[in-house]
């Protein structure tokens, strides 16, 4: 009959998107590469000459001559009376920086520190890409090392990594478990420290993750594992999304989200009183409310250096790449606001708690001698301009093992439950028990240990095998 033959072709088309259905979800669909290519002028027809050369940070007189005589002449404002960093940097704690720098600090020697890891540069996609190699000084009988990309941010550099580089290449030296021991890569971001910065426009994260990709390959790593923060974090977020049988371990201590769903709302309506049902525990209820408080408003009064960088960041630009001491009141303030929200209410912005001058001011040296602070800032523009939650990386989920170390000074805080929607695989996510937005530089051991415990896990369940 006519409607016996209607229903089996109902039941026909039903069942085939069933299967559709079934079958497809498997296959997870990968962020594809960006093969772009960023040099000056015409892509020319040659092969790129893909060499890995040494590198060595060197300073003439004639650099130092000109920061002196610029730190000689600066001007300063009078700051307004008990008010802390809440403008901004205060000014009578910056005269003291501008001072030490001038009369203590010593770049030659820090130029020594810079250069006691090996570093290197190559061509990838037209510019100049540099980074520190470090291999472990010795390995235990019959094993190997594990090769670890780790990626920083802004305003920071490679020279992040430096304190918890020898905790990776060296546990056991340091009283850690030499279970895993690691050979790490530490690239500056093109436009950042000594990789050259990008001469067309549209180069964002996942350009910067292709490059990376690229770099590993070339290194001869083809199983590797991934750390970072702050735009660490989307870049090796990027990475894993690209080449997800190629990372095996995605380690961050940042986890944004940028892709906000109704149940996001609910949660920052409702989260307080019913924790349980959005997946908050307490830690999590802790750091996130009042929503008002310590979520919109936060992220209002601390994110106006990102709104001129996504949108105009070659006018602040000039004005920090022509004035040493306005690159340090820029950067020093973001490492004493992100470190810890509170030192605001402090007269030196809390900025020799945690670290010291010397530290904070080979990261700033590091910018002021590459010229390199505007096109830093313009890796906001090429990822926000778009809008948030319009890309493709943004709509896929990272498939990768991934551990996620939060650190309770983050000044916004993802709880694992948010997180979950787009790290589908979460082997470890910790609340680590002090620390802000620099975790590497700040806390180099707490990281160090988390990563540790990641890699641990992921090797001991060969999680990655199962993906």
């Amino acid at each position: 009959s006519l409607a016996g033959i209607m229903l089996l072709e109902v039941f026909l088309v039903l069942g085939t998107v069933v299967i559709y259905f079934l079958f497809s979800k498997k296959k997870e669909e990968r962020l594809p590469f960006k093969e772009g290519w960023w040099g000056k002028g015409q892509k020319p027809d040659t092969e790129e000459d893909t060499t890995i050369r040494p590198f060595k940070v060197e300073t003439t007189e004639e650099e130092l001559s000109d920061l002196f005589r610029r730190l000689d002449q600066a001007r300063f404002t009078e700051p307004l009376e008990n008010s802390c960093f809440h403008y901004g940097i205060n000014s009578v704690y910056l005269r003291k920086v501008v001072s030490y720098w001038k009369n203590q600090f010593n770049w030659k020697k820090q130029v020594e520190v810079l250069n006691k890891y090996p570093q290197f540069k190559t061509k990838i996609q037209g510019i100049d890409i540099h980074f520190v190699h470090v291999k472990p000084p010795h390995l235990p009988e019959g094993q190997s090392a594990k090769p670890l990309l780790m990626v920083h941010g802004w305003p920071g550099s490679f020279y992040e990594f430096y304190k918890i580089i020898p905790l990776l290449t060296d546990p056991a030296s340091h009283g850690l478990s030499e279970e895993h021991i690691f050979e790490v890569i530490c690239p500056s971001i093109p436009g950042y420290g000594f990789s050259e910065a990008p001469h067309k426009k549209d180069f964002n994260s996942v350009s910067a993750a292709s490059v990376f990709y690229e770099l590993m390959l070339r290194l001869g790593f083809n199983e590797f594992y991934a750390q970072g923060g702050d735009w660490g974090w989307l870049i090796c977020t990027n990475l894993a999304q690209m080449a997800p049988n190629h990372m095996k371990g995605l380690h961050l201590n940042l986890a944004s989200v940028t892709k906000v769903g109704f149940t996001h709302l609910l949660s920052v309506l409702l989260g307080r009183c019913l924790p349980g049902l959005f997946g908050f525990q307490e830690e999590d209820v802790r750091r996130m409310f009042p929503f008002l408080e310590k979520g919109l408003y936060r992220i209002l009064a601390e994110s106006g250096y990102a709104h001129i960088q996504a949108t105009k960041p070659d006018t602040v630009g000039c004005g920090l790449n022509d004035s040493p001491v306005g690159l340090a009141a820029y950067i020093l303030e973001k490492f004493s606001s992100w470190t810890d929200l509170e030192f605001q209410n402090l007269e030196d912005g809390g900025l020799e708690r945690k670290f010291n001058l010397d530290d904070l001011l080979t990261n700033i040296m590091i910018y002021w001698v590459s010229g390199c602070i505007v096109s830093s800032m313009r890796f906001y523009k090429e990822n926000l301009q778009k809008g948030i939650g319009t890309q493709k990386h943004e709509k896929l989920t990272v498939q990768v093992p991934t551990g996620i170390a939060s650190f309770p000074n983050e000044i916004m805080h993802t709880p694992q439950a948010w997180a979950q929607k787009k790290y589908t695989n979460i082997v470890s996510f910790h609340f680590m028990p002090r620390g802000g937005h620099f975790a590497a530089l700040e806390e180099p051991e707490l990281l160090a240990k988390d990563i540790l415990q990641f890699v641990g896990k992921v090797e001991k369940e060969q999680l990655w095998k199962k993906k």
